[in-house]
C-alpha cells in the first residue's frame, strides 16, 4: 500500500521521490564541500566580483560559485541519472556545457552582451529541434496547438528571455538561489506527479546544489554564482518548464488544468521584473540594456533595507505566487494572468514606496503607543 500525504489536494507517493531525493543530497553534500576550497583559489588569484556604482556590494567578493553549483548538480546525475541516447539528452546536457564555459569566460573577461545572446540564441534553436518545445498554449486566449514556425519562436523566445532574466535579477545576496530553488522544487514536484520522474531528478539535483550555495550566499555573501550559476539556472528552469508543458498536455489527465499560467507563475518574478525594467529603461529614452538600480531588489534596498529583508520580502511574495497560481486554477486562464500582472504591479509600488509606509506605519505606532501610556 502506497503512503501518501495530500498538498495541495495532490497525492505525493514518497517511492517515486526516492531518487529525486538521493540526487538533491548527492549536489548538496557535493557543492558545500567543494565550495570552501573554491573561495581559497579564488582568492588566491583574485578572481573576485568587484564593486561598482550600479552594484549593492561595497567589498570585493569572490565569484563562479556556479562551479560548485554545476559540479555537485552533475555529480549527483553521473551516479543516479538514468542517461540515454535520446536527442533531447544530447542536446541539454550539451547546452549546460556549453553555457557552463560560457559563464567562467564572462566571470573572468566580461563579455560582451551580444556575443551572449548569440550562443543562447543557438542553444534555445538547438533544443527546440531535439523535441523540447512550446507546443501548445493550452486555450490561453483560445489559442490551442501552435503551428511549427510559433513552437520555435515561443521556445526561443522563453528559454533566451527566462535564462536572461535569472541572470539579472541576481542582484543582492541570495536572491537568485532563493528564487531559483523554490521554483526547481516546484517544477521537480509536478514533473514527478505527472509521471516524468527521470526529468525531475535534474530539477532536485540542481536545488541540491543551489541549497548548499545559499549557505555561503546568503548576507553577508562570501560567494557569488556569478554568471557560471546564473546562466545555467535559468536555463535549467526554462527547459524544465517547457517539458512540464509537454509533459501534462500528454497526459491522459493532466495534472495543471492552467499550465501555461502556473509554469509563467514559477518564473514570473524575474520575467516581470526584466519587462518592467526594460520598459521603463526604453520610456526614459535609454537602452534597455544600459545598467542601474531600478530592479525590483534596488526598490527594497534603495529605501534603506538590508539584502535579508529585501531576499525574504521578494521570496515570501515568490511562495504566495506559486500557491496563488495552484488554488486559482479554477478560474480562467486569462483572468489568472491578470490577476498576476496586477499583483506584480502592486507588489512593484509597495516595494518602491516602502520606506514611506513603513515611516508612516512607525510614527502611527510611536503615536498610539503615546496615547496608550498617557
Amino acid at each position: 500500500m502506497k503512503n501518501h500525504i495530500e498538498l495541495l489536494q495532490i497525492h505525493l507517493y514518497f517511492h517515486d521521490y526516492k531518487f529525486a531525493l538521493l540526487c538533491f543530497v548527492t549536489a548538496f553534500a557535493a557543492t558545500l564541500v567543494a565550495i570552501p576550497p573554491i573561495i581559497g583559489l579564488i582568492r588566491k588569484y583574485g578572481l573576485y566580483d568587484m564593486p561598482n556604482a550600479r552594484k549593492v556590494h561595497s567589498n570585493p567578493v569572490p565569484t563562479m560559485g556556479g562551479v560548485a553549483i554545476v559540479g555537485g548538480m552533475m555529480l549527483a546525475l553521473l551516479l543516479w541519472f538514468p542517461f540515454s541516447s535520446e536527442a533531447g539528452q544530447i542536446s541539454f546536457f550539451f547546452s549546460i556545457a556549453i553555457l557552463f564555459g560560457l559563464g567562467i569566460m564572462d566571470d573572468l573577461r566580461d563579455l560582451s552582451a551580444k556575443y551572449k545572446f548569440i550562443v543562447q540564441i543557438a542553444l534555445a534553436i538547438l533544443i527546440a529541434l531535439s523535441g523540447i518545445r512550446v507546443q501548445t498554449f493550452d486555450g490561453l486566449f483560445g489559442i490551442y496547438e501552435l503551428p511549427l514556425a510559433s513552437q520555435y519562436t515561443f521556445t526561443i523566445l522563453a528559454i533566451v528571455g527566462i535564462t536572461n532574466a535569472f541572470n539579472l535579477v541576481d542582484g543582492i545576496d541570495g536572491l537568485a538561489g532563493g528564487l531559483g530553488f523554490m521554483s526547481l522544487v516546484t517544477v521537480g514536484m509536478f514533473l514527478i506527479i505527472s509521471g516524468d520522474i527521470n526529468t525531475a531528478l535534474i530539477a532536485f539535483a540542481l536545488a541540491g546544489g543551489l541549497l548548499a550555495f545559499l549557505y555561503f550566499n546568503f548576507n553577508p555573501a562570501r560567494i557569488f554564482m556569478g554568471d557560471t550559476g546564473s546562466l545555467v539556472l535559468g536555463f535549467v528552469i526554462a527547459v524544465l518548464c517547457i517539458r512540464l508543458m509537454q509533459v501534462n498536455v500528454s497526459n491522459t489527465a493532466p495534472v495543471l488544468q492552467n499550465a501555461p499560467v502556473f509554469v509563467l507563475g514559477i518564473v514570473l518574478i524575474p520575467v516581470f521584473d526584466t519587462l518592467r525594467v526594460f520598459a521603463i529603461r526604453i520610456w526614459k529614452g535609454k537602452s534597455p540594456f544600459e545598467a542601474d538600480r531600478t530592479h525590483i531588489h534596488h526598490l527594497l534596498t534603495n529605501a534603506g533595507f538590508s539584502h535579508v529583508f529585501a531576499v525574504r520580502a521578494i521570496c515570501f511574495v515568490h511562495a504566495i505566487i506559486l500557491l496563488e497560481v495552484r488554488f486559482l486554477r479554477g478560474f480562467r486562464q486569462e483572468y489568472i494572468l491578470l490577476f498576476l500582472a496586477l499583483f506584480m504591479i502592486l507588489v512593484c509600488n509597495v516595494f518602491k514606496r516602502s520606506n514611506v509606509l513603513f515611516t508612516r506605519w512607525a510614527r502611527w505606532g510611536q503615536k498610539t503607543f503615546s496615547e496608550g501610556n498617557q
